[in-house]
């Protein structure tokens, strides 16, 4: 927004008068017209829209308005039709008194291109003012013994309009003793002059009255008028005589009032009363008057007001000196010599309250007129601004100047300058005189929004509740205002297959990023996002970031236990070991994983409860099941441990296991005591399972049948000796762990020797042993067909007949 500079404002169109005009001409942006004075308010002057050759709506836009310098304003411009009008009557004798050319000068700015238009505007004087004399009575006196042809100075009269106006003779009222002579001075002023024509005789008449009248030369023509009473007296020989005509005084104008300018001196050979003088103005003017005095008895002429070289640069008045009959007069000069007692003005006519950081290099900022009253060398004034800023000053027309960009403006880094303009004249000591413009940048939307970092990390822990604020993204804008004000979302993308706008969701004023539903560390571990941040500029400008959610796992999940694992054949599953092991035999291992990660994944093995305290330890960490001691007598077949597996989270999460193991040296003995294991209860109230039952009893039964008769034929040609030792060194190397299931047999096979399946044509199957004699988990349950496997008929019919099992090859 430009502001509006002194002196200028919006004008109210005013109605049009005619009036006398004349447009004297347009030449490099100056008009000049004239017009009568006494023209009566809202008289139209000219158009200056027509005569500078502009649109008047360019005018209009172009904010125009005038410049009055801190001086009372005699015009108006209407801005919208670019008319000028008188804003009052206008009295050419108020404003250049006895200056013949009066001329008023003005400028007009155009705000937005800060361009100045001068216009001077010529006061013509019409006849609006009758002469005056400064006394109207006066009072002569003379002697009666003059002899005719004598001559008397009579006062001139005043007249306030110049040239074809003011006064141009004088007339005085008939009479037989006087009569009126005329003189013109070298400055064209006339004097009047009363000439004693017939001599006077006290005795007759001692009195005589006569009418100067003052005519001036205006159409119809103006007059005034002085009473002259004349005083005859006896015999007066000597007139006053000065001793010089002309007094030239030059005069400080800084000098107090009071002071005796000169001392007019006149002088008379007459003795006694008649050698006395009185001093008086003659000829003065209104501004002189004001100013000056003159002693009656001494002369002197002193100050009343101080002066002012700038208001007047000299006076010129005349002095008479009379001795009551006789008159003389003197001319004096007083020329008031100029000092530097007025500091520069600085006067700033348009100014841009904002600038744009854009602007290109000479953009104008300010308009603005620097002058001094004072004149010549004094009046002569220099204007600079500080030499870091990105301003300079240029000379404009006459004493404007226009401050212009000299760089390129970034608000960012200067958002607003202070400028000290600063005038000084070149006196002695130099004057000087400085005014701070305040100049603020605006912004333009020259500044992406960014990051500070490249690309963030964020933690989230699973789990948590859907709505609650998992991340803030802060992006950051150099701009102001608009351009600065910042929105974000989210750049679309998918996780398995789901866009990423039903798992997070972003605040677009603030950043803060919302999870819309709980994350699970088992589905996922880690996502990316892309956030984009855009500013509110024009056009608009953006970056983006991305965000990498990791996962951070909770311990959610209890340890999942492998091995032993839930019986899904309505068995119940036990170990077997050899009473004869050794401390530190391994039975079993417990087998268990946690879903979790890190430390909430670190499992550990306790043993709960056991049959026989002391009889067997876990492993802390590898749930390996060993003997602690020696297997005694007393201890009981079967033992019943309960291993429970925990993890390291917090709070830690645990699962347990029942393990049974069969403490046994042969087969047989595990056979005999498979009865009396505990089984799960059958639902009776359920047919299938009735009739599943009957179906495994049978095929049960026959493979048992066909197994013992396999082995009865296998082993039958095997010396019993042999048979019994070979029997008793190959269960010795028998599995550590045996698996002894609720089919008896069958499941024992199925631990025994890993390759065997038995299904319902299990006639046909055969047993293989591996050569290892480690314990191990059996989990394979492929059907294999090797050379050297023995039927499982001959492996049963042994057994039931009490014979070793053997390996053949």
């Amino acid at each position: 927004m430009t502001p509006t500079p002194r002196g200028c404002g919006p004008r109210a169109p005013l109605p049009l008068v005619a009036a006398m005009l004349t447009v004297w001409g347009t030449a490099s942006g100056q008009l000049r017209y004239s017009i009568p004075e006494e023209m009566k308010k809202g008289s139209f002057v000219g158009n200056v829209a027509l005569d500078l050759g502009m649109d008047p709506q360019k005018l209009s836009e172009g904010g125009a308005c005038i410049v009055s310098r801190g001086r009372k304003q005699h015009f108006n411009l209407n801005e919208n039709t670019g008319r000028l009008y008188t804003s009052e009557r206008i009295d050419r004798e108020d404003l250049c008194a006895e200056i013949i050319s009066c001329l008023l000068d003005l400028e007009i700015i155009v705000q937005r291109t800060m361009k100045v238009y001068s216009v001077a505007i010529e006061i013509q004087d019409i006849n609006d003012n009758s002469p005056t004399f400064l006394n109207d009575q006066i009072v002569l006196q003379f002697i009666e013994m003059k002899a005719p042809g004598a001559r008397f100075a009579l006062p001139e009269a005043h007249d306030l309009d110049v040239g074809g106006n003011s006064i141009q003779g004088y007339v005085l009222s008939p009479n037989k003793h006087f009569t009126l002579e005329v003189k013109t001075g070298a400055d064209g002023v006339k004097y009047p002059e009363l000439v004693l024509e017939q001599s006077l005789d006290r005795e007759e008449q001692d009195t005589h009255q006569l009418t100067l009248t003052a005519v001036d030369g205006g159409d119809p023509a103006r007059s005034g008028t002085a009473q002259i009473r004349i005083n005859v007296l006896d015999a007066n020989d000597n007139a006053p005589v000065f001793n010089q005509s002309v007094y030239k005084i030059s005069i400080l104008e800084n000098v107090p009032k009071g002071t005796v300018v000169t001392t007019i001196t006149a002088t008379d050979k007459d003795q006694g009363v008649h050698s006395e003088l009185t001093y008086s103005f003659n000829k003065i003017t209104d501004k002189g008057l004001h100013k000056l005095s003159v002693d009656s008895k001494s002369g002197e002429v002193s100050l009343i007001n101080s002066l002012d070289f700038e208001e007047m640069e000299h006076y010129e008045f005349e002095v008479q000196a009379t001795d009551g009959e006789s008159s003389a007069r003197c001319k004096v000069l007083v020329e008031v010599i100029n000092l530097n007692d007025n500091g520069p003005e600085i006067l700033i006519s348009s100014l841009l309250n904002q600038v744009m950081e854009n602007s290109p290099r000479g953009t104008a900022v300010a308009l603005l007129e620097v002058y001094d009253r004072d004149t010549g060398e004094y009046g002569e004034v220099t204007c600079s601004i500080p030499h870091h800023l990105p301003f300079h000053l240029e000379k404009s027309y006459g004493s404007y100047y226009s401050l212009v960009t000299d760089g390129s403006l970034d608000r960012e880094q200067v958002s607003e300058y202070n400028i000290t303009i600063t005038a000084s004249d070149k006196g002695n000591p130099p004057l000087s005189k400085s005014k701070t413009i305040h100049l603020q940048i605006s912004d333009e939307n020259d500044n992406p929004p960014l990051f500070d970092q490249l690309s963030y990390t964020a933690y989230v822990m699973e789990n948590t509740p859907a709505g609650a604020s998992i991340f803030r993204a802060k992006a950051t804008d150099r701009d102001w205002g608009q351009n600065g004000k910042i929105t974000y979302s989210i750049a679309g993308g998918l996780i398995d297959d789901q866009p990423l706008t039903s798992y997070v969701s972003i605040n677009s004023e603030s950043g803060i990023i919302y999870a819309l539903q709980s994350f699970d560390f088992e589905e996922f571990r880690e996502f990316q996002i892309q956030i984009k941040a855009k500013d509110g500029g024009s056009p608009t400008l953006s970056s983006n970031v991305t965000v990498v959610f990791v996962i951070v796992d909770q311990n959610d999940n209890t340890p999942e236990i492998l091995y032993p694992s839930a019986p899904t054949d309505g068995s119940s599953g036990v170990e077997m070991a050899p009473r004869s092991s050794e401390p530190g035999y391994l039975i079993t291992k417990v087998v268990a994983v946690d879903g979790d990660s890190g430390q909430n994944a670190w499992l550990s093995y306790q043993l709960l409860r056991a049959t026989e305290q002391g009889l067997f330890t876990v492993g802390l960490h590898t749930g390996e099941i060993r003997t602690a001691r020696l297997i005694v007598e007393k201890d009981a077949m079967k033992q019943m441990l309960v291993v429970l597996v925990k993890d390291n989270g917090q709070p830690p999460l645990s699962s347990s296991v029942t393990v049974t193991i069969v403490l046994a040296d042969n087969l047989p003995e595990v056979i005999a005591d498979l009865d009396p294991l505990p089984s799960p209860t059958v639902d009776t109230d359920s047919d299938i399972t009735l009739y599943l039952v009957i179906a495994v009893s049978v095929v049960s039964f026959m493979f048992l049948f066909f197994v013992i008769l396999l082995l009865a034929l296998r082993l039958r040609e095997w010396r019993e000796d042999q048979l019994l030792k070979s029997s008793v060194g190959n269960f010795n190397a028998l599995h550590s762990s045996e698996f002894v299931g609720l089919d008896g047999v069958r499941a024992f096979l199925q631990t025994y020797a890993p390759n065997v399946c038995l299904t319902n044509d299990s006639r046909n199957s055969q047993i293989v042993f591996p050569d290892s004699h480690y314990s191990h988990t059996l989990m394979d349950n492929r059907i294999t067909q090797n050379e050297g496997s023995v039927p499982v008929e001959d492996l049963l019919t042994g057994v039931l007949e009490g014979q070793p099992i053997v390996q053949v090859r």
